[in-house]
């Protein structure tokens, strides 16, 4: 992992078109502005931790019987 110590208003690039700001820093608090191409996803670490935690709950209530019959269904 790569540690950088950055200042407001200061940059960092990653590759050639992506550009990560601070915008602000207030009370313990970062505010981070990223210009990306449209392509690329960013996404906040703790909503992919929060979806991997309701698909583990949910799968959790699946009847086995009940997925042996839909992966028959499949099949055919």
């Amino acid at each position: 992992m790569l540690v950088l110590a950055r200042k407001t208003d200061e940059s960092i690039l990653l590759g050639d078109d992506i550009v990560i700001k601070v915008i602000s820093i207030d009370k313990g608090v970062v505010k981070l502005g990223i210009d990306a191409p449209r392509d690329v996803n960013i996404i906040r670490s703790e909503l992919i931790e929060d979806v991997k935690d309701s698909n583990v709950a949910a799968s959790k209530g699946i009847d086995d019987s009940l997925l042996s019959q839909l992966s028959s269904i499949i099949k055919k």
